[in-house]
């Protein structure tokens, strides 16, 4: 009785009920995107955080602990066998004076394994870095000590072991400090830290989009540590402003730099670990107009680093002496639009040569490049592009890595020889379609795996390597699966469409469960659109995935195409065509696409469409409104960037140039240059506390709009931020809001 219960409220929750066509919500739409967006009814199982340990024989993770409400035990398995141990129970993790263990974001291990890093109490910083406390467990003593002396809690950020695991290193209002394990001295090894000037962290423009999370690095003999210092004095100060929180308004300031503005200078240091003088690296260049994205060591007394120009069309990679500073080259890379950070740079031959991923030949492939770069050579080959970089097994001579020849909406593993001979082979199962993830273990003996695809949620399961046989699952989502699969009929049609260029687009398509083929339907379009991210991948969508679900059992035609300059991985020229014209071939290939599907699908109404998208889609919802009105009769532009000027520098100049230098550039492609050919009905929606794409942008496009006397609807999320989720009950609103200006502007419904 139970099961049927469940199973029944599943089908109605997901809104098979038609909607009226009038302005109403139907309340079974509105009772499932409350369950969608305000529960956790349709969360995926978790697992993790994991990590492999003793070179692969075995792994830790974290489980809840059955005794304790609320508080969980590390889990250690040995990856052979099964084989489950308690290793760091709950119950060791209560401080002295108090009775509940500490609720821990995340945790690493010493080399030794006899200390565990904990960080708890965690507070956002910028978009992805925090800040919190840390706590250390001594395994054979459970000695359980706070780091950072009299620090203010929630202030230490980045904490990492030494490679002997005696030491701490981690960064404390902008300076950088080492303390000793044994009786909690602390060295402070900078100092000069303000709110411009910071040492072992970085700037916002930098942990965005450059992805650097943390700020310094130790030496493999843990005698140095490498840190970059971030002036941003100069850098353009941007305050948010919280009218709701106090009684007169708080005013946040954070240096970005906007497009064509001022960067903060950026140089890389290295100091003794236990104090003393820092050696600056002779990196060449204004350290304002040239990027330090990347660095590791490249063993004790050299720095493997990454020199790109303001531009980001040349990326020198650099090896520079760490007592001297003296840097020389070993590789550039460039291309005529633009070259990408490598953010996985592998070591092989004992030191002798690492790996470097360049679209140098048109695809994405792997090169071995020896140590004084003079030996280049070509580790993959052949007319498809890496995704990305797994792992090496350098023993073995293999390169393990992602990629999807033949499919640019999924993604599987394969592996090749690191002398580049041979054919290389997949290891994802051939009769698995869809995305696959994983983490391979040090000894690439064996890997963590997670697969899904549109209409599958995801399973995380433990897989022999290179066999790829599953030794176990570890979350099988098995509960989700059938809760959900009532909804997931029809399944998601996958599907090629030509556009203009010559070239044809990936698209997919979500139909009525209750689709008559004899009528027509209204189609939403979900977009993004740019360089940063595609929409057809063949994977899980969550929570998104079950919305358009709902609405698609509404009577709507749900869809989405990935246009050229989307890192989709169909060679250098797809993702490059854009340069110095974002949102101007991708605008014109989205509607090409609508225009095809309702010549060839008689079911699509070309007269009821309407374009979605959030961040970059938000942007491109508008090129579409304002660009083809004739196509779109309805947009949801949610925190878009309306003027490319207003966007940050590293990631805006990277794919339009320089606004100095090609200021026309910049006019033709942003939205806002052409508001006037809006028709249609158009919502914005914008956090106000958006640090990542700014709520200005959003108040300059309604000016503009205000001016040329077009009507639109808007909604401002007080101090949300461009995921407008803070706050009790903002996600779901977002969602019902959508629902609802979709609704009531574009009934649903086959005519």
């Amino acid at each position: 009785m139970v099961k049927l219960r469940l199973f029944i409220v599943s089908v109605v929750v997901l809104g098979l009920a038609r909607a009226p066509l009038g302005a109403q919500v139907p309340d079974s739409v509105r009772a499932a995107i409350h369950r969608i967006f305000g529960t956790r009814d349709f969360s995926s199982q978790p697992f993790g955080p994991a990590a492999f340990i003793d070179g692969g024989r075995a792994y830790t993770t974290v489980e809840p602990n059955p005794g304790v409400r609320g508080a969980s035990d590390i889990v250690r398995y040995e990856t052979a066998t099964g084989t489950r141990s308690i290793l760091v129970p709950a119950t060791a993790l209560v401080p002295a004076g108090q009775t509940t263990p500490l609720d821990f974001d995340d945790y690493s291990w010493s080399a030794d394994r006899r200390e565990l890093l904990l960080f708890t109490n965690t507070q956002r910083v910028w978009r992805q870095n925090t800040r919190g406390d840390y706590w250390v467990l001594t395994l054979a003593t459970r000695k359980l000590q706070k780091l950072g002396g009299k620090a203010p809690p929630s202030s230490l950020m980045y904490a990492k072991f030494s490679p002997d695991g005696e030491r701490v290193a981690y960064v404390s209002r902008g300076d950088l400090y080492v303390e000793r394990l044994a009786d909690g001295a602390i060295t402070r090894l900078t100092r000069g830290a303000t709110a411009t000037l910071v040492n072992g962290m970085t700037d916002w423009v930098y942990e965005e989009e450059f992805d650097l999370r943390d700020g310094f690095r130790w030496s493999p003999d843990g005698a140095k540590i490498a840190y970059w210092q971030f002036d941003m004095s100069g850098v353009g100060t941007f305050d948010l402003v919280n009218y709701t929180d106090s009684l007169y308004p708080i005013i946040t300031p954070i240096q970005y730099p906007k497009a064509g503005t001022t960067n903060s200078a950026v140089r890389i240091g290295v100091i003794p670990a236990g104090g003393g003088v820092t050696k600056w690296l002779a990196i060449p260049g204004d350290p304002r107009n040239n990027y330090l994205p990347w660095m590791e060591w490249a063993g004790p007394s050299e720095l493997l680093i990454q020199h790109m120009n303001r531009l980001q069309n040349t990326n020198t990679v650099i090896l520079a002496n760490a007592a001297t500073g003296a840097p020389r080259t070993v590789f550039v890379d460039r291309d005529s639009a633009w070259v990408d950070l490598v953010d996985d740079v592998p070591w092989i031959d004992n030191g002798k040569r690492f790996l470097f991923t360049s679209e140098r030949d048109g695809w994405r492939h792997v090169y071995a490049i020896s140590r004084d770069g003079r030996d280049i050579k070509l580790v993959t080959s052949g007319p498809f592009d890496v995704v990305s970089v797994v792992g090496v097994d350098a023993p073995g001579g293999w390169l393990y890595y992602i990629a999807s020849p033949d499919n640019a909406t999924q993604r599987y593993l394969f592996r090749t020889r690191l002398d580049g001979t041979g054919a290389p082979a997949r290891l994802s199962p051939a009769n698995a379609p869809g995305t696959h993830r994983y983490t391979l273990s040090p000894d690439a003996q064996w890997a963590f795996h997670t697969s899904s695809a549109f209409d599958v949620p995801p399973v995380t399961d433990l897989v022999r390597i290179p066999s790829h046989e599953r030794a176990r699952i570890l979350a099988d989502n098995a509960e989700l699966a059938r809760v959900v699969r009532p909804s997931l009929n029809p399944p998601v049609e996958y599907f090629k469409v030509p556009v203009s260029g010559g070239v044809s687009v990936d698209g997919w398509m979500i139909r009525p469960q209750n689709f008559d083929s004899t009528k027509t339907y209204p189609m939403l379009v979900y977009v993004y659109g740019e360089p940063a991210g595609q929409t057809t991948t063949d994977q899980w969508m969550g929570s998104s995935g079950l919305w358009y679900r709902t609405l698609a059992n509404q009577g709507y035609l749900v869809a989405s195409f990935d246009n050229s300059g989307t890192p989709a991985p169909r060679g250098r020229d797809w993702r490059k065509v854009v340069y110095r014209a974002v949102g101007v071939l991708s605008s014109r290939q989205q509607a090409d696409a609508v225009q095809a599907l309702s010549r060839t699908r008689h079911y699509v109404d070309s007269t009821r469409v309407a374009i979605w998208g959030w961040s970059g889609g938000g942007s491109s919802t508008l090129q579409g409104m304002f660009r083809y009105p004739d196509v779109y009769q309805v947009g949801m532009s949610v925190a878009p960037v309306p003027d490319q000027r207003l966007y940050d520098t590293i990631y805006q100049e990277r794919y339009m140039g320089l606004p100095q230098q090609n200021a026309e550039d910049y006019r033709a492609a942003s939205p806002i240059s052409h508001a006037e050919g809006l028709r249609g009905s158009l919502l914005l929606m914008h956090g106000s506390g958006d640090d990542n794409v700014h709520f200005q942008g959003s108040q300059e496009l309604i000016n503009r709009l205000v001016l040329l006397g077009k009507q639109f609807d808007f909604m401002e999320y007080p101090n949300r931020s461009h995921c407008i989720c803070e706050g009790q009950g903002t996600t779901e609103h977002v969602y019902q809001t959508l629902t609802r200006y979709l609704i009531t502007h574009l009934p649903a419904g086959g005519r």
